[in-house]
């Protein structure tokens, strides 16, 4: 086989697996615009800013003003009628590992908490494996239902 012939064939095969003749187009910027020089030509000369930069500067504040929107009020915290909040497992779970991480030697990944039930909600704590230590694990395991009973004063699970 010829070295034309290789290469082609290696062509083809690096082009199916890159997605074969489906380019993207092209985009090409914008031609800039014609400005007068701002800088002097010579240490001496110094250039005053024409009128025309400050009318182009005055629509483009304009424009990025129209852009920007304000910013939504976050949303009204519900709560139940003795004063707990109601939130969903997913919120509940980011603060039972938030008092976790508090805690010495808590891993800083390849630990997952689960909430799980209804009116008595709990939370288990599973680790990945080489994540921490069996004793660290077992101790992370044991305040676990300190810090559920803390929080179930203040959290309601959400359904």
């Amino acid at each position: 086989m010829s070295e034309d012939g290789k290469d082609a064939g290696l062509v083809a095969m690096i082009t199916s697996i890159l997605g074969g003749n489906k380019r993207a187009d092209v985009v090409t910027p914008p031609p800039l615009a014609e400005a007068p020089p701002t800088a002097p030509t010579n240490g001496f000369e110094s250039v005053e800013p024409s009128n025309t930069d400050a009318a182009a500067a005055k629509p483009a504040a304009e424009a990025v003003a129209a852009d920007t929107q304000p910013v939504e009020a976050p949303p009204k915290i519900v709560t139940t009628r003795d004063g707990k909040q109601l939130l969903p497992a997913e919120a509940i779970a980011d603060l039972v590992l938030g008092e976790l991480r508090k805690m010495e030697n808590f891993p800083a990944t390849g630990a997952s908490v689960t909430v799980y039930g209804y009116k008595h909600w709990n939370a288990m704590i599973t680790f990945a494996p080489f994540s921490t230590t069996f004793q660290n694990a077992t101790r992370f395991r044991q305040a676990m239902p300190d810090i559920v009973i803390k929080l179930r004063r203040f959290v309601e699970l959400e359904i």
